[in-house]
């Protein structure tokens, strides 16, 4: 579209002709697909009840969204000779993108919320007349059924992809990823059948309560990073599952109670940060949060006293800045992806591996591809990864249509139907756990 400038010339000489000056103009969606983004944007704001802490859901949804964003970027593929892909990380040769696992490994802000929710939850569902085991139980089904969905799929999957002439190797690769995430699971169900316990210990310490998590998590790396570190058992560093991932949730039991106040906010960022300096620089704890390929030590499997260091700045900078991003959510189009971005919580969770490898497995027959099946070893990957970055979310996006049901309660399925999933899950698990 052009617009015509026409500038006056002098009255003595005759008037030029005009000259188009072209002007550009932004690129709008068509007026019906911008009214029905506007339309469901103003329906999610009118159903959003007044009371709706928006600033919670906000945490969640920007940790959920970093659980993908970390593991697409993070996590590469090699392909060998026979066309099998092999898990690979740019961290192996970049090791100076160490830092940018800080950032993306949000976990801390994940069981604070999560422990923030679900005292919340028990206290409505006490209020009810509901039992603790009740309330519990439909927790944890919430949890379990995507789970099972997705397990339950790539059962079937596996043998299909295998006749279909995807290399073993390919398919042993795929088993990892799809498990990789699921352990998460298995450990925030563990933590939340221990709220009514945080809850009690909230009562008679505060916030205070998470302080002795820290200490036993403390105590247990003195044991296997001292020098006496040989005659440790390698079993002792599992001791750590349970209060390393419990610390950052018995912070959001605290807070949903009123216990976690802007000075333990405070003290949270400024002491995890010190903690977080001494442990890099004088103890020399490896500065990636995730695994690294050949590396001896990894800091979140178990979590080390790092992980909880970078927690308690998660979680102080959280309470922190609570009121304003609660403010800042007030605003209806920025407030609407939080909300779908929760309603899919557990399809992003469980899904987003499975959108990675439905690119990475048929580009592998045809060859290799910059940033998706080459060695991740140089600045060039990170930049074709970034590029294959929109085409993960899009395939993640395709994916969840058809998953999402998983989340809803399975109304109107069979028992046959029901007892074949969990079948076909027990396999895949069989079989990842012999892969894994």
């Amino acid at each position: 579209m052009a617009s015509d400038l026409r500038l006056p010339a002098p009255a003595s000489t005759p008037a030029p002709a005009p000259t188009p000056i072209p002007v550009p103009v932004p690129v709008r969606p068509p007026r019906g697909l911008r009214d029905s983004v506007r339309g469901a944007v103003r329906s999610i704001e009118a159903r959003t009840p007044a009371h709706r802490d928006r600033a919670i859901d906000g945490l969640r949804a920007l940790a959920l969204l970093a659980v993908p964003t970390g593991h697409w970027l993070l996590g590469g593929f090699t392909r060998d000779g026979d066309g099998a892909l092999h898990n690979a990380s740019p961290l192996a040769s970049l090791g100076f993108f160490a830092p940018l696992s800080w950032v993306l490994q949000l976990l801390g802000i994940f069981f604070l919320v999560g422990g923030y929710s679900s005292v919340l939850s028990l206290r409505r569902s006490t209020a009810r007349g509901e039992t603790t085991g009740a309330w519990l139980r439909a927790r944890l089904l919430r949890l379990g059924r995507p789970v099972l969905g997705v397990t339950a799929v790539w059962a079937a999957l596996l043998p299909l992809l295998w006749a279909a002439g995807v290399p073993g190797g390919t398919l042993r690769t795929a088993a990892v990823l799809v498990v990789q995430p699921l352990w998460f699971v298995g450990v925030y169900a563990g933590v939340t059948a221990l709220t009514p316990y945080c809850v009690r210990a909230t009562e008679r310490l505060g916030a205070w309560a998470a302080a002795p998590l820290l200490a036993a998590v403390a105590v247990v790396d003195v044991l296997r990073y001292g020098p006496w570190a040989e005659a440790v058992p390698s079993w002792v560093g599992m001791v750590n599952l349970l209060p390393g991932w419990l610390f950052a949730y018995q912070l959001g039991v605290s807070w949903g109670e009123g216990r976690l106040a802007r000075r333990g906010g405070v003290l949270l960022l400024g002491g995890g940060a010190a903690l977080f300096a001494v442990l890099l620089l004088v103890f020399h704890y490896p500065a990636s949060m995730v695994g690294v390929p050949g590396e001896a030590r990894t800091n979140s499997h178990p979590p080390s006293l790092l992980v909880l260091a970078l927690a308690g700045v998660q979680c102080g900078a959280a309470v922190l800045l609570r009121d304003r991003l609660g403010a800042l959510l007030r605003r209806p189009a920025l407030w609407a992806p939080v909300v779908l971005i929760n309603l899919s919580a557990m399809t992003i969770f469980c899904w987003h591996q499975s959108a990675m490898l439905a690119a990475a497995v048929p580009s592998a027959f045809a060859g290799t591809f910059a940033g998706l099946t080459t060695v991740p070893d140089s600045l060039g990957w990170v930049l074709a990864r970034l590029a294959w970055m929109p085409v993960f979310a899009l395939a993640l996006v395709a994916i969840g249509s058809v998953t999402r049901r998983f989340e809803a309660p399975w109304k109107g399925v069979t028992g046959a139907r029901k007892a074949v999933a969990a079948l076909l899950a027990a396999a895949f698990a069989l079989y990842a756990f012999a892969v894994v």
